[in-house]
């Protein structure tokens, strides 16, 4: 019975909250179509009608928790693809991430291959503890078969109260039976910031990925005066696939690169017709600049590449990003439940709304579009060009459907045929890594080292270790198709291979080095340096024009 209240309790509020607009809309339109319209009680007494026939005459068991969440979720995602229900766990998951930590073990996993393998335990955390190593694959959760589950349903599993036990099922290279760790679960970091170092003499690099949490302006700051001790003179800043997360931290990433009174962005909503949020920083970086994007660069990610474009600060490398220009605001709700609603609209410094349309698209494919791979041109979601503005210089730059880098450079990653020897590198590594390759115990990896700076002769991927690899496809039935495509991508190969025994030797972060070395977006940001300096020098006289021109 309680569980019957939670869901009636929990849709009208959030049809109270949500109806409003709606119902002042259609009330508008009484006079000329009154037989059409449905008050907000009308729509009330339906639903409540229609689960009092669900829980008189279904048969079947009801799960009143998924009912409530799956009802309002369907009614959030018919007024747009950003407003969501969270329930109770959910709901604190998503307040422990904004803090930078929740609890769980501490581990990097991710599906390759059609399993869930930990790529890293994180250093001073539960799993490193219990001895969780690179290329354990993930079999079972407390006993129930995880070969079917996601990354993130592996995560759902893994995550819970502080000080409660998981019990994992690991499958790992070289042992002749699988393994189980019963974990206790602690506080796990999770930081904005997942990787800073010199990337160039003189340049710095700053991954910037992790989402904008409650610590990502601490977060920057630091990295950035650690980067400067070592040297720095110019910033690659790295907001690809950042999903997005507090304004106000995306506010103060943004004025750490804009001078006072520059506007940062214009936010439009129902309570109030316009804010205007500018910079409060009177002394700003000003070293040349680039922020690398891309299509899963996102909302907050996007106000702060969207602020360094429009003012000409520096240079936008890479791909088109997500196109979010929605602004939701989180309210608490009964039993722990929390909603994510649209209220406002943001837009850039020159005036541009970057929200994608999707008036007409199913929630489905407003994502998987935007995410489809690049070879498969049949779901690609070609830009829609707004209107036409201009930055502080008099570039022009496009409302609607992202952020659209000032140079564009596609992604190969979704290559399928470099899909399928990302896994197969994966595979071998994980083999070298468990000493199991002939001719390769050297390269066997037991523990992870910490805090290790990259040299650049770490694991040399020699002509002995190719071969070791061709002969493994050779032999392995799910590979062996795939080793006629070395010989054409012996770079990527090489690469990958390298990238994989490196992270099982010093972790995710130094192998994520590795993987920018050779790849394509940093290298032509690190490129386009020159080209932010100069527009850095082209912006200073136009600034003290217009502040001359204001006083």
């Amino acid at each position: 019975m309680m569980k019957n209240r939670f869901l009636i309790t929990v849709f009208i509020l959030i049809f109270s909250s949500t109806i409003i607009g709606g119902y002042v809309h259609h009330r508008n339109r009484q006079s000329t179509e009154p037989a059409q319209v449905q008050t907000h009680s009308d729509v009330e007494n339906s639903f409540i009608e229609a689960y009092r026939l669900i829980e008189n005459y279904y048969n079947g068991n009801i799960d009143a928790e998924a009912l409530t969440k799956l009802s309002v979720q369907g009614m959030l995602h018919a007024l747009d693809p950003h407003s969501n229900f969270f329930d109770k766990r959910e709901f604190y998951e998503m307040q422990s991430e904004q803090q930078s930590r929740f609890y769980g073990i501490g581990v990097t996993i991710n599906r390759r291959n059609g399993r869930v393998y930990v790529l890293s335990a994180i250093e001073g955390t539960p799993a490193e503890r219990a001895g969780l190593r690179y290329g354990d694959a993930i079999i079972a959760v407390d006993d129930q078969p995880s070969s079917d589950w996601s990354t993130e349903e592996v995560l759902k599993r893994v995550r819970g109260p502080r000080g409660e036990p998981v019990e994992l099922t690991i499958e790992r290279a070289g042992e002749p039976r699988s393994l189980k760790f019963k974990i206790i679960r602690d506080a796990v970091p999770f930081p904005a910031i997942r990787n800073t170092f010199m990337i160039r003499p003189g340049v710095g690099y700053i991954a910037l990925t992790g989402g904008f949490n409650s610590t990502t302006d601490d977060e920057l700051s630091e990295a950035i005066k650690n980067l400067r001790r070592q040297g720095m003179g110019q910033l690659v800043l790295d907001l690809r696939n950042n999903p997005g997360g507090l304004l106000d931290q995306a506010i103060a990433v943004a004025e750490k690169f804009l001078p006072a009174n520059q506007k940062l962005l214009t936010v439009r909503g129902r309570e109030f017709p316009e804010r205007e949020f500018k910079s409060r920083n009177t002394s700003p970086e000003d070293m040349p600049l680039v922020v690398l994007i891309n299509r899963g660069t996102a909302s907050s990610s996007e106000i702060v590449a969207g602020a360094i474009q429009d003012h000409d600060r520096g240079l936008v490398v890479g791909e088109t990003s997500f196109g979010k220009g929605l602004v939701q605001t989180v309210f608490r709700m009964p039993f722990g439940t929390g909603l994510l609603l649209t209220t406002a609209k943001y837009y850039t410094p020159a005036g541009r709304l970057i929200q994608r349309e999707y008036v007409g698209s199913s929630f489905y494919d407003y994502y998987t579009q935007r995410y489809a791979s690049v070879a498969d041109s049949t779901l690609q979601t070609l830009p829609r060009r707004g209107e036409a503005l201009r930055t502080d210089l008099g570039r022009t730059v496009y409302g609607g459907g992202g952020i659209t880098p000032d140079i564009e450079v596609k992604s190969p990653e979704g290559d399928p045929i470099r899909a399928q020897l990302f896994g197969a590198t994966f595979e071998f590594a994980r083999q070298v890594a468990a000493g199991r390759i002939d001719g390769l115990e050297s390269y066997k990896i037991t523990k992870t080292k910490y805090n290790h700076k990259l040299r650049g002769d770490e694991f040399p991927i020699t002509d002995r270790v190719i071969a070791a690899f061709r002969d493994f496809l050779q032999k392995s039935q799910q590979f062996k198709s795939i080793e006629s495509h070395i010989t054409p991508n012996l770079d990527y190969v090489r690469a990958r291979i390298r990238e994989e025994l490196v992270t099982a030797a010093y972790g995710t972060e130094v192998g994520n080095q590795v993987f920018l070395e050779t790849d394509i977006q940093t290298i032509r940001a690190i490129e386009a340096l020159p080209q932010a300096r100069q527009l850095a020098e082209s912006i200073q006289p136009a600034m003290k024009f217009k502040d001359n021109y204001r006083d």
